[in-house]
């Protein structure tokens, strides 16, 4: 070996050497940094480490934890993107359920949806554990969040002043009085490279004065500041002579706190006691008080991880006594999950408890719910937009008069220095000063926001081997029976497979039913209740419902078999809440709304013509994903009727499908419909639509008289033409309300 290879040599170990050094150091500085929730520096040393070794999925995975414990969402998606596709799970499990997650936080609810999907398979083998539990809520959560962008505009969102936030993190906690008390984490002075010059960098309670509702600067409550702890939260009591809080100290990265209180003497903070283990259980971190009045009686909520929890943080209250004596907390079991529920809120009017909870299905980390009070809390209801957001949204209170709504979020928008969701800030809303009164086209225009809405369907149902186009079967009946056959439908399209091919099978299957026979229903339901609040202003509806079928049986059988599918809607409607529509639908209701239901039953021709139609191939023709999602019908739009004059097209047909079968390409066939008018009024054909240049209409009768039937010729010319066809006629009435549409079809042999 030469000298000067030698001498390179040498030189390369020494720097290799230096090198892990260096990085050794580097990472070993970041991860102090880290557990002590210095999430800056953390990085700052990390990224020096990555300088050197930008390989190593270990630094990598700290790295992208880091921007997850510092809310950088966009940066944390990349890095976690990366651990996962050097190690695909193998070294850091979590790896893909926190890429998923942090998908969702940066609002990419498609991508998050496909991510925890493949997680779901990925932690097929930890049914169990968290993981997969995990993955499987966010598959629901992210089906939600996609059917739930729609912004509630009785409100307008405003973020409180610099008055009260700053680039560094506020919460508020209560109104009272006029006045925002809050919490705030300041510093006397900070870099630019947010570096903190203070002697103590903690999180203190704050008040600010509203007047004219501009919100004077804020002032820091000394009387509750204690050295080394960060107090937080606030709540007074029924009679204003105490005021909880939490007082809290650092273990590590996770705020350790308990719940004290602090007596008021002419307004003044004085002696201040800390609540006994009755609240405060030992071990355990207590904190979030919010004191209420329920059922006569003065309520503390607080949020705790004490013993005989169900997972995480819970929420929990006591009843108080004479002001200083507390009853055995209670669980919230029916809101509490395996991880966290937080900022209790406990509206007495309403007998409502608001909270935010990272578990229940939402937009982001936590979103804000309620739920209602009667002899039990009810099912937990998402806020919704603008209030929720794909970052973190908490501490939800009202002002005593309900006039103004305030939240905490570290949404984009807040005010930051580095990272732009870093921090929270404090967010009110409030009604508008002048509402002006909606108009009946803008107050659809909230219904149209809802739709489609698409309901699924078993083969053949309802009414199966039936040539009916009516049905008396409640769609609601049908879904019940639908979700029931989940575990035939796992069976059957699994079978012949075998090991995680099998179980693939099943998930697609079990996927399917959650996002989009359940998710239907759910939409349903919500369009149900704004369908009638509009009817009860009195308002003229229209829907239209678009039918739709698999390949499976023959087009003129699926088209009727759509007809029953749409009855089915209109019979569950019909029945709701012992027949609330009923009058709407009668044309009897007392202020004069009515709604109608306008049919399209579009049949085989709208189907995927690649989802097998073989009657003996049951897996793919009836239980594949492929042959469900064809079956449904579809609320596609709400219309005001405006033209009361129009006349009624009440028509039948002998069958609106004449199929031709197979025919030779250049033939020309020609199919005879029969149509009688039903209605009271004769029918004038004012003119005939027809899309296609192969088909001609015969000379016809022009008039149809109640009870008469005429027949009308349509004509098809094969000759540029081949393979399967679907062409339609459309008859138009003389100031008819409809249109009447007949249709050909057939196959085209060359």
């Amino acid at each position: 070996m030469s000298r000067l290879y030698l001498t390179l040599f040498v030189f390369l170990l020494s720097f290799s050497v230096f090198s892990q050094t260096e990085i050794k150091k580097y990472l070993d500085f970041a991860k102090e940094q880290y557990q002590q929730g210095d999430y800056v520096h953390a990085l700052e040393y990390y990224q020096k480490a990555m300088k050197i070794d930008s390989n190593s999925v270990n630094t990598l995975w700290a790295y992208a934890e880091t921007l997850r414990a510092y809310k950088d969402y966009r940066k944390a998606e990349y890095y976690y993107q990366q651990v996962y596709q050097r190690e695909n799970t193998a070294l850091f499990l979590n790896s893909l359920l926190n890429l998923g997650l942090m998908q969702k936080q940066n609002g990419k609810y498609k991508d998050a949806l496909e991510t925890f999907k493949k997680a779901k398979k990925v932690y097929r083998k930890y049914k169990r554990e968290y993981v997969y539990i995990k993955a499987k809520q966010e598959v629901n959560a992210c089906i939600w969040a996609l059917n739930n962008q729609i912004e509630n505009e009785d409100w307008i969102l405003e973020q409180l002043p610099n008055e009260i936030n700053t680039t560094d993190a506020e919460f508020g906690h209560t109104y009272k009085n006029n006045t925002l008390f809050f919490s705030s984490l300041r510093a006397d002075s900070i870099s630019s490279k947010e570096e903190v010059y203070s002697t103590s960098y903690k999180t203190h309670l704050f008040q600010s004065k509203r007047k004219d509702n501009v919100f004077d600067s804020s002032a820091e409550i000394k009387a509750l500041k204690e050295t080394n702890f960060s107090t937080g939260n606030g709540s007074y009591s029924l009679d204003n002579s105490r005021f909880y809080y939490s007082l809290c100290k650092d273990e590590s990265y996770n705020y350790q706190c308990k719940i004290m209180v602090a007596y008021l003497e002419n307004g003044q903070f004085k002696d201040v006691d800390t609540l006994g283990e009755i609240i405060n259980a030992p071990g355990a971190n207590t904190t979030m008080p919010f004191v209420g009045e329920w059922e006569g009686q003065e309520v503390l909520f607080f949020s705790s991880n004490r013993e005989d929890g169900k997972g995480g943080m819970d929420i929990w209250y006591s009843f108080i006594k004479d002001g200083n004596q507390y009853k055995k907390p209670r669980n919230v079991r029916s809101i509490n999950s395996i991880e966290n529920e937080l900022s209790p809120f406990w509206n007495a009017k309403e007998t409502t408890l608001y909270f935010s909870s990272n578990w229940e299905k939402g937009f982001g980390g936590y979103d804000i719910f309620k739920t209602k009070y009667t002899t039990q809390f009810t099912d937990v209801e998402n806020l919704g937009l603008p209030i929720n957001s794909p970052a973190n949204d908490l501490y939800f209170f009202s002002s005593e008069s309900g006039d103004s709504l305030f939240f905490s979020s570290n949404r984009m928008g807040v005010n930051y220095t580095k990272n732009p969701t870093c921090c929270s800030d404090i967010f009110m809303l409030r009604k508008p000063i002048v509402a002006e009164p909606e108009t009946p086209k803008e107050s659809l225009a909230e219904l149209n926001k809802r739709l489609p809405v698409t309901l699924y369907f078993h083969n053949d149902i309802p009414n199966p081997r039936s040539w009916d186009t009516t049905s008396s079967v409640n769609y609601i009946d049908s879904y019940s029976a639908y979700i029931a056959m989940l575990p035939k439908y796992k069976k059957e399209y699994s079978a012949g497979l075998n090991g995680e091919k099998s179980e693939d099978a099943k998930d697609d299957i079990e996927d399917f039913f959650a996002e989009y026979v359940e998710q239907g229903v759910r939409d349903l339901e919500i369009f149900r209740t704004l369908l009638l609040e509009e009817l009860e202003k009195g308002t003229k509806i229209q829907l239209t419902v678009k039918g739709f079928a698999s390949p499976l049986a023959k087009t003129d059988y699926n088209v009727n078999l759509t007809k029953r599918r749409i009855a089915s809607l209109n019979n569950y409607l019909y029945h709701y809440n012992n027949g609330v529509f009923k009058p709407y639908f009668d044309k009897t209701a007392k202020n004069g709304a009515y709604l109608k239901i306008v049919q399209i039953p579009f049949g085989e021709y709208t189907a995927n013509q690649l989802t097998s139609d073989n009657p003996n191939d049951t897996k793919n023709s009836v239980y594949s994903k492929a042959a469900a999602i064809e079956r449904k019908i579809e609320v596609q739009t709400v219309n005001l009727i405006e033209d009361t004059s129009k006349i009624e097209v009440n028509v039948s047909l002998d069958n609106q499908v004449k199929d031709f079968g197979t025919i030779s390409q250049g033939e020309n066939i020609t199919k005879t419909f029969r149509i009688t008018n039903n209605g009271k009024d004769p029918l004038a054909i004012e003119k005939i639509d027809t899309p296609c240049a192969c088909n001609t209409v015969e000379k016809f009768q022009k008039i149809i008289n109640p009870s008469e039937t005429i027949e009308m010729k349509v004509n098809f010319d094969s000759k540029l033409y081949k393979g399967k066809v679907v062409k339609s006629v459309f008859v138009k009435f003389q100031n008819g309300d409809q249109d009447l549409r007949l249709i050909v079809t057939g196959e085209v042999l060359q």
